[in-house]
């Protein structure tokens, strides 16, 4: 069975974006640092990493098999235009589903019975891969209904200066993890903790 995750790419400083959702280009900006290109599951992304970077997002891409995501994160990303670029369900946590959902037909479920509900209706059709937990508040969550396994942090040598942090607020601190996988990429090292 697969774990459940968390993974973002992270400014030094801690932000997983900016102030006013800024700073995207410079936290992104190693999908398009290298030389190596592909797609993702959906063609409308592709990306041009580093072979080390490429390898680290071919993993992800094929080891997730559902996500969860917050509703503010889905109204920003305009639900990406009505398919994630892993190409695979979303569960969206909501406090109210919407009267007219976007995307009839498309891969996303409201849920508005919590992250913990969210995250079990994704396992059961995550085909045994791995459940993606999007970073911040969905991220906070799980980790405080012990249901985190694992934290990814694309770390990119920018400092933001103030908006979302991956992690605030959080509760049963501290947490400990375990010693990371780590990846060096082009503009962005990548580390894997698990949570112990």
């Amino acid at each position: 069975m697969g774990k459940i995750v968390t993974s973002a790419s992270m400014s030094l400083d801690g932000y997983i974006s900016g102030p006013d959702e800024s700073g995207f280009e410079h936290l992104f900006g190693w999908h398009q640092g290298g030389d190596v290109e592909f797609s993702a599951a959906d063609p409308r992304w592709s990306f041009r990493t580093t072979e080390a970077s490429a390898g680290h997002l071919r993993e992800q891409l094929a080891g997730t098999g559902a996500l969860v995501v917050g509703r503010r994160l889905f109204d920003v990303t305009e639900g990406w235009g009505g398919n994630h670029p892993f190409g695979v369900p979303v569960f969206v946590v909501t406090h109210r589903k919407p009267d007219d959902p976007p995307f009839p037909g498309g891969p996303f479920t409201f849920v508005t019975d919590g992250v913990e509900s969210a995250i079990a209706q994704a396992r059961q059709v995550a085909g045994g891969k791995d459940v993606g937990v999007a970073a911040g508040q969905m991220a906070r969550q799980a980790l405080a209904a012990g249901l985190l396994e694992e934290i990814g942090v694309d770390l990119v040598p920018v400092l933001l200066g103030g908006g979302i942090r991956f992690f605030d607020t959080i509760a049963d601190a501290p947490v400990v993890l375990g010693a990371p996988r780590v990846i060096e990429g082009n503009g962005v090292t990548h580390l894997r903790y698990p949570v112990r």
